[in-house]
């Protein structure tokens, strides 16, 4: 029996430290997550500084229940994948660090991956009989992209958020409304219940193309919350935000409302995409993949276009290491190799990457 290629995956590009063994990049054999939310909670978003602390602390250790868990050593991987960017480079350093580190000691080859690619790559963990060409609706905290995936390591990026993503569209107006940090989920739970009619937000459209802004919905909801908070008589925000849920419009209608008109907005475009590049498969990644709401509308809507649609699991939409194992398979058996002088690069393009 031919022994599988086993790739450890590092990623630490924002506020988890996470470390798996994937083989032949479809077989999860560990994934382990340390991560800070709970610490980054108490500041309501991710302080850079407290991050790449945690990330010192918590790397090797993780790294080691890795290999523990898959129940190998170093001495049997095959390479090892490590998110380079972006991302806050503080935070990347610690990743890339360990993996050099781990490289140098092992002879093992370094491969760096671009964490877009890794989000990308959960499909090919999802369902083991995905492959490429298909259109990947990408949508995490920072990015908000359509992109072709002509082959594994061939990416097109065809739109993109001009301002904004999706995710922090989601996390301002969470924070606004009083919920918390992380925004996405606690708006989305804040939202049962509540009518997606109830109040009209805008969509920005640009004539011939289908990049997003979501700078304008953010404004908008923000100023039908200040009416909001006139019409209770509560003139600034209050310590108190269920004070200004007085009138026709509660707070889960309004959330409601708000996670639909980024639900439409981000679903119209990727099936618009799809047809525009005559593709029959659709995929999303990314944290905010994670919304039910979302997850539901693209399904419907590929179903109807008669488009096959995938989206992982929740546990490897938000970040994680088998991802970055995943992708880094793909670079690996295409040839790339990276050295020692890898540096991390906290604004990074995906078409960079690509030879």
């Amino acid at each position: 029996m031919e022994k599988p290629c086993l790739i450890l995956g590092i990623e630490s590009s924002c506020d988890e430290t996470a470390a798996a063994v994937v083989a032949n990049g479809r077989e999860i054999r560990s994934s382990v997550i340390a991560t800070q939310v709970a610490v980054h909670q108490q500041y309501g978003g991710v302080v850079p500084e407290i991050a790449s602390r945690m990330h010192v602390e918590a790397i090797l250790p993780v790294i080691d229940q890795a290999l523990n868990q898959a129940g190998i050593t170093l001495a049997d991987i095959d390479a090892i994948a490590v998110t380079y960017g972006p991302g806050l480079v503080g935070a990347l350093l610690v990743g890339l660090s360990a993996a050099k580190g781990l490289s140098a000691a092992t002879g093992k080859p370094l491969v760096g991956i671009h964490h877009i690619a890794g989000h990308i790559a959960a499909n090919y963990l999802a369902d083991p009989a995905w492959e490429p060409p298909f259109l990947c609706l990408v949508v995490s905290g920072a990015h908000s992209h359509l992109i072709v995936v002509r082959d594994y390591e061939q990416f097109e990026v065809v739109a993109r958020t001009r301002d904004d993503a999706a995710g922090e569209a989601f996390d301002k107006i969470a924070r606004a409304l009083g919920l918390g940090y992380p925004g996405g989920p606690l708006l989305e739970k804040a939202a049962a219940g509540g009518n997606p009619q109830a109040v009209t937000f805008p969509r920005t459209r640009f004539s011939a193309s289908l990049d997003f802004s979501f700078s304008g919905l953010k404004t908008a909801a923000l100023n039908q919350l200040n009416h909001l908070r006139q019409a209770a008589g509560k003139d600034k925000e209050t310590s108190q935000p269920d004070a200004i849920w007085t009138g026709s419009v509660s707070q889960a209608d309004f959330a409601a409302s708000y996670q639909q008109a980024i639900v439409d907005y981000l679903t119209d475009h990727a099936i618009a995409a799809a047809k525009a590049h005559g593709l029959k498969r659709l995929a999303v990644a990314g944290g905010v993949s994670a919304n039910r709401c979302l997850r539901t509308a693209l399904s419907q809507r590929a179903s109807a276009a008669g488009m096959d649609f995938l989206c992982p699991p929740f546990e490897l939409c938000t970040d994680n290491a088998a991802m970055i194992a995943s992708a880094g398979y793909y670079a690996y058996q295409n040839g790339r190799r990276d050295g020692l002088d890898l540096n991390a690069t906290a604004t990074l393009e995906l078409a960079s990457t690509i030879p």
